[in-house]
């Protein structure tokens, strides 16, 4: 596959449903991923529940059309996510790049569609930016909480 047909249409098409938040004003924990190889960045704020789910949710995305499409499925889906589920999503993704594992399913199908990325080492970067600052998010949460414990 070429790169330039790595870019299909449903990929153009969910990363068009991106959608710019305004930085919550007080999120539970915020966190910036940016990609060394192409400069793609994301910027998450989140807050959960008294039950550990997410509650509240913004994200500002300078990526390209692969991190746009990571960020616009989430955005969509995650409020009502539990940290768990979120941890387990991070890694799914990450196995489906590097591992050849099966793209997420449930709520998190139209993750597939970023399968093809697999074969492009340099775009997994990006397309995991949005995971990586929600799971930092959730530690920075733990470790707050394990403080006050």
């Amino acid at each position: 596959m070429e790169l330039t047909e790595l870019y299909s249409q449903k990929i153009l098409e969910l990363a068009g449903r991106l959608k710019e938040d305004a930085p919550l004003t007080s999120p539970d924990a915020s966190a910036r991923k940016v990609s060394r190889i192409c400069g793609s960045s994301v910027d998450v704020q989140l807050s959960l529940d008294g039950a550990g789910r997410v509650s509240d949710y913004a994200q500002q995305v300078e990526a390209c059309a692969l991190g746009q499409t990571s960020a616009s499925v989430v955005a969509e889906r995650v409020v009502g996510a539990s940290s768990d589920e979120l941890r387990q999503l991070r890694d799914q993704m990450l196995a489906m790049l590097k591992q050849d594992g099966p793209p997420p399913s449930g709520r998190w199908v139209d993750l597939k569609y970023l399968e093809p990325v697999r074969d492009f080492a340099p775009r997994h970067a990006s397309t995991m930016l949005v995971f990586e600052a929600i799971v930092d998010c959730l530690d920075q949460i733990d470790a707050q909480q394990k403080a006050h414990a």
